[in-house]
């Protein structure tokens, strides 16, 4: 019975283990194909880790994708034109406040008139009608407004109110861009403001006054007194005051940068509008020293890209200090989707702010950044990789774990047969055991495994003695001959192998061998010689990293036929053969010591070429060709030189190479028992 357990997340499980093998995995293709380690593990970072089920690990690229997803959301849900609403909404009550003043002014008087005396009726008839003079003024203004707010507020400026709360309304409102003005500078002075009537202004003048001698100070090379300032201002700037003058400029160019995106963001009409409000509230003198804040930072902190427009496309209205904030948050998307994207670039996590990407994206974000670092350090610590500097290299045991990697792949295509693995078509007594059994078949020497035999009786009959057993229960130990071969793999190199996409597929059977050779016989030989315009031998190490030479003009197989001749007159007894894959015929052959190269093949390249095959064919070695084409030039050279080797030649495909490769070199090896 399984028992599930379930508890509240803490933040110390993990969600998902990090393999060593299996991140190998994910590297080996990648590094195959491109030949470079740290564009391998660059990519792997940038993409990620898939897992079973729903067990992934983002990579830096899934990281961005839900940044911008985030991103996206905030942008279709809100407008940011309804930021005006406040301040038409404080408009409108204010007329209505006026007009209501206004009749409830001309009742009071109409009334108090018809409470006085007869002698005092002239008087007071004339004051009445003073004051329906001046109230049909008031309500001829209030009718004749402009439909804008920037209009509105200008005319209700000169506007001599009747009504005291319509007045106090509308100062509050004055009050109140003021306050909005100086935010879009000190976001810390929102509270200091507040309730702060015109005459309480000369502190914030004589505090930004003090700051441009202070940004002066600095331009000119001068030490500011940043410390003096402080004592005399620090308490306009909230609870967390800054604490050198750096912090205060980080702190002003953010807001400014806030509120300029905020502006940006807005409809050119109604930004326009506000700006203009804005404008009719500032004095000269305050005006003049914003103006000198304005440039002296424009100098010393030069605003981004941060400060752009974002283009809201939603419905929900929003207020200024929301949309502040929110503008905040969208700034803070930005640096965060900047440092994915140089991290992806240069493959290191060491670029995001890991405190940033938390308070974006939230803690799984920040757990997913954090085993995304652990890759590489897994994979030095498995022994997989070493580090250079800021380059990685592959270890010789890394090199093994992908070659592996390789051979498993390739052999998951073939069909097993009864013994478990490829054909063999020499049996014998002879030979060494290799540490598996088999079910015994008539024919077979019988070697018995007499444990696997009595576990096999138990098993089909259950407890209790006797064991009674039967001839499908005996099971005899495998052997293997063990005959030592020499093998060259010729690599094709040139251009067109790259650009037909076959070059990964015969690299991946390099690997494969590499590793067979390695695991199954330790006592046989392989060595790697690539070609393309001339020849040169490979060393196992560096075979993940090889690339094609699309500098080199030619596939010289003349030269890559002499070099594999050249080591395999040095082995002594078993197989030898040469195992060649390309897609092109010889257009090249070494002349002295240049390469000469024609295409169409020229005739003396081709004669060149089998001369060379003669000298192997006279050296016992055997040459099969894998050709990844099927044009009539390269048959009709393979046709000759299959003739005069007595070697093989296959007409596969780069889905079909790794099979035929490996059935082939069991093949040949198999042959020297018989």
């Amino acid at each position: 019975m399984t028992i599930l357990r379930y508890s509240q997340w803490d933040g110390s499980q993990r969600i998902f283990d990090l393999d060593e093998d299996r991140i190998m995995k994910e590297l080996s293709d990648d590094l195959l194909y491109h030949g470079d380690l740290n564009r391998a593990l660059r990519r792997l970072l940038q993409r990620g880790l898939d897992g079973a089920g729903d067990q992934n690990l983002p990579g830096m690229r899934g990281l961005m994708e839900k940044l911008r997803r985030q991103r996206q959301e905030q942008l279709e849900k809100y407008n940011l034109d309804s930021i005006m609403d406040e301040f038409k909404e404080r408009l409108d009550d204010i007329v209505q406040t006026e007009r209501q003043g206004i009749d409830r002014r001309v009742e009071e008087a109409q009334e108090q008139a018809s409470q006085q005396g007869e002698d005092e009726q002239e008087q007071l008839q004339k004051l009445m009608d003073m004051l329906r003079d001046r109230a049909e003024q008031n309500r001829q203004r209030l009718n004749d407004l402009p439909p804008n707010p920037a209009g509105q507020f200008q005319e209700l400026s000169n506007l001599d109110f009747m009504d005291p709360e319509a007045q106090r309304k509308f100062q509050e409102l004055a009050d109140l861009l003021k306050q909005r003005l100086l935010q879009n500078q000190f976001q810390d002075l929102k509270d200091a403001m507040q309730g702060m009537s015109p005459g309480d202004m000369g502190p914030v003048k004589e505090m930004l006054r003090q700051l441009n001698q202070m940004l002066r100070d600095r331009m000119d090379g001068r030490q500011p007194d940043f410390d003096g300032f402080m004592q005399q201002f620090g308490g306009m700037f909230g609870p967390n005051p800054p604490q050198k003058l750096d912090e205060l400029m980080e702190r002003l160019a953010e807001q400014m940068a806030r509120a300029q995106s905020m502006f940006n963001s807005m409809s050119s009409e109604q930004r326009r509008e506000l700006m203009d409000m804005m404008e009719q509230v500032m004095d000269p003198e305050l005006a003049q020293e914003l103006a000198q804040l304005a440039a002296a930072m424009g100098r010393l902190m030069p605003p981004d890209e941060l400060s752009g427009r974002f283009p809201f496309l939603g419905d929900e209205d929003i207020s200024w200090d929301e949309a502040m904030e929110l503008m905040g948050e969208l700034q803070s998307m930005e640096r965060l989707e900047d440092q994915l994207q140089n991290g992806m670039r240069r493959g290191q996590m060491a670029d995001v702010d890991p405190e940033l990407l938390q308070d974006v994206l939230g803690e799984d974000a920040r757990r997913q950044y954090e085993q995304l670092q652990e890759i590489a350090r897994k994979l030095e610590e498995s022994g997989y990789l070493k580090r250079d500097g800021d380059k990685v290299e592959l270890t010789p045991r890394g090199m093994r774990k992908i070659a592996q990697g390789a051979l498993d792949d390739l052999f998951g295509h073939l069909k097993k047969d009864r013994i478990g693995g490829h054909d063999i078509h020499h049996r014998g007594a002879g030979g060494e055991v290799t540490g598996e059994t088999k079910t015994y078949e008539f024919g077979d020497p019988f070697d018995v495994d007499l444990r696997q035999t009595v576990v096999n009786g138990v098993m089909r009959q259950g407890h209790g003695t006797p064991v009674h057993l039967q001839p499908s229960d005996f099971e005899i130990n495998r052997t293997e001959h063990q005959v030592q071969a020499s093998t060259v793999l010729l690599l094709d190199l040139s251009r067109s192998m790259e650009l037909t996409g076959s070059f990964f597929a015969a690299k991946k059977v390099a690997m494969a061998l590499y590793a067979l050779i390695n695991s199954k016989f330790p006592r046989d030989e392989l060595h790697l010689i690539g070609f393309a315009g001339y020849a040169q031998e490979l060393k196992q190490e560096d075979l993940p990293q090889v690339t094609c030479n699309l500098s080199a003009a030619g596939t010289n197989m003349q030269h890559a036929f002499m070099l594999s001749r050249k080591l395999l007159t040095r082995f002594k007894g078993g197989t030898k053969q040469i195992i060649m894959i390309t897609d092109g015929e010889p257009t090249a052959h070494l002349e002295g010591q240049h390469i000469y190269f024609h295409y169409p093949p020229a005739p003396r390249t081709v004669s060149e070429t089998l001369k060379e095959v003669k000298r192997c064919t006279s050296a016992g070695i055997t040459i099969n060709t894998f050709m990844l084409e099927t044009n009539v030039y390269l048959q009709d050279f393979v046709d000759k030189m299959t003739r005069i080797n007595q070697g093989r030649a296959f007409y596969t495909n780069p889905d079909d190479l790794g099979q035929y490769v490996l059935v082939d070199y069991y093949n040949n090896r198999r042959k020297s028992a018989r």
